[in-house]
């Protein structure tokens, strides 16, 4: 099978191609031995099925188990698939947090991040972004996921992405060893970068996780100089509960909207925040039709749980460069319905687990 460019795989998120249809041309792409990787061609024969046979569509993907911690240990170049011969173009090695043990990896390839990267901006210029303005986004960079999608998501908008670098693994590692003293000195070391730029850049984005976002609002003229020329604000990374979220909307950022991004590096990008909600409505987040679907499970027996109850969130990752189905995230959330045109579930209000296979999560600054 030759890499065509021109098939259903390569069509992209909210591009309008059949999910399941999708669903069953990444499959056959993945486990053809002429085009897939040798991640799953050599983990093919211990599945207990044939997926080029048996995945039909978006809902066969449950058949997979949650093969993630694998990826802990294999070599990325393993990843890439084979069909593309020497077209891959391999951008970067992305590392997860390490919340709940040693970082797994995944590989972008130029093809997923234009995907990526054209729908997150979608889902900002939704919220009415500004074209063209400078941003400030606060996140991990280095082998982290999150600070490449916020520094492309900037330019695709038109603008300079200034940035400030934060270590989630370092502060998680303080956290748990009880360090707080180093932890607030480290955040006061990350306050004060963020000080050097609002005060001397004309910034109107700012993106940044919810505990920075509680630490800035403490610093009186930051606070001054954020209300008076920042006109979004983009958190993620950590979860923001109602509470908080309803206090930052109304009271200490009141003219500038908070707009939620939800991503993971298993997930290889952002979602964006539903538009339309108020600071008293649960914060939405949909799937990204074909590529990001979601599901919200009961932990213990892995059925979906009823609309508007919680359970643990479970997303599978479909493209042509990566396949990571049935992956069981650390985050619960509310079962919503998704918005018109995505497959799956839309997730609500998400929240850490306290615990993952035996680990305490602590989430840090990140």
């Amino acid at each position: 099978m030759p890499y065509d460019p021109g098939t259903v795989l390569d069509a992209g998120p909210s591009a309008g191609a059949d999910p399941d249809a999708f669903v069953r041309a990444a499959v056959a792409w993945h486990f053809d031995p002429a085009t897939g990787s040798r991640f799953w061609l050599d983990r093919a024969a211990r599945l207990g099925f044939d997926p080029r046979q048996d995945v039909k569509g978006v809902a066969d993907l449950a058949l997979f188990p949650d093969l993630t911690h694998e990826l802990r240990t294999v070599p990325a170049a393993d990843l890439v698939p084979r069909g593309y011969g020497d077209r891959a173009g391999l951008l970067n090695v992305f590392d997860s947090g390490g919340t709940t043990g040693d970082p797994k990896r995944v590989v972008q390839l130029a093809d997923w991040m234009r995907h990526s990267t054209e729908q997150v901006a979608r889902g900002l210029r939704a919220h009415g972004l500004p074209a063209g303005a400078p941003w400030l986004s606060v996140a991990p960079t280095g082998p982290h996921l999150v600070g490449d999608v916020l520094t492309r998501a900037a330019a695709s908008l038109g603008g300079p992405a200034l940035g400030v670098d934060m270590d989630p693994r370092w502060v998680r590692k303080l956290a748990a060893a009880g360090r707080t003293d180093e932890v607030a000195a480290y955040t006061d070391h990350l306050v004060d970068q963020c000080r050097r730029v609002l005060v001397s850049q004309d910034v109107r984005v700012l993106a940044a996780t919810t505990p920075l976002l509680e630490r800035l609002a403490r610093e009186d003229d930051l606070l001054d100089v954020i209300n008076s020329k920042v006109e979004a604000i983009v958190w993620g990374g950590t979860h923001m509960d109602p509470d908080t979220r309803f206090l930052l909307s109304t009271e200490v950022f009141p003219d500038v909207p908070l707009i939620g991004m939800y991503g993971n590096t298993m997930m290889l990008t952002g979602l964006i925040e539903r538009v339309g909600s108020s600071a008293s409505d649960p914060c939405v987040f949909d799937p990204v039709s074909p590529s990001v679907f979601l599901s919200v499970v009961d932990p213990g027996t892995g059925a979906p749980v009823p609309s508007g109850a919680r359970g643990q969130v479970v997303v599978s990752h479909v493209s042509r460069s990566m396949f990571i189905p049935n992956n069981a995230e650390r985050d619960t959330a509310l079962r919503v319905a998704p918005a018109a045109g995505q497959v799956g579930d839309a997730v609500a209000d998400v929240a850490p687990m306290a615990t993952v296979a035996g680990t305490t999560v602590i989430e840090g600054v990140y």
